[in-house]
């Protein structure tokens, strides 16, 4: 196998110095009921675990905090998948590949 020992191209770079910035990230999602005295708490937080739902009320303070967090997290996600995107490119345009008879779809190939 072709080893490369060539830098990361600019955008990948770029995309590896974000994901480096991230931060605290949870899962899940947060709402916020309407009014105070409604009934049940006003801010929650809700996540899988394992196979079910677990749902927790929350301070205003750990809303905020957590909302961030959740943002944060879903951005590494589309970090993430865009440095997957572009490891394919790199992988499928750089390695040598094994002998075919049709060549492949980007769908096959993962690419977008």
């Amino acid at each position: 196998m072709k080893k490369t020992s060539e830098p990361y191209p600019a955008d990948y770079e770029r995309l590896r110095a974000q994901l480096a910035q991230t931060g605290w990230v949870a899962l899940g999602s947060v709402v916020e009921r309407g009014q105070p005295g409604q009934g049940g708490p006003r801010y929650q937080w809700s996540r899988r675990v394992g196979k079910k739902t677990v749902t927790v009320a929350l301070s205003r303070e750990q809303f905020e905090w957590i909302s961030q967090a959740i943002q944060r997290n879903r951005k590494a996600w589309e970090i993430l998948e865009q440095m997957h995107q572009q490891s394919l490119e790199f992988m499928w345009k750089t390695l040598p590949s094994a002998p075919r008879r049709k060549r492949l779809t980007k769908k096959t190939l993962g690419l977008k």
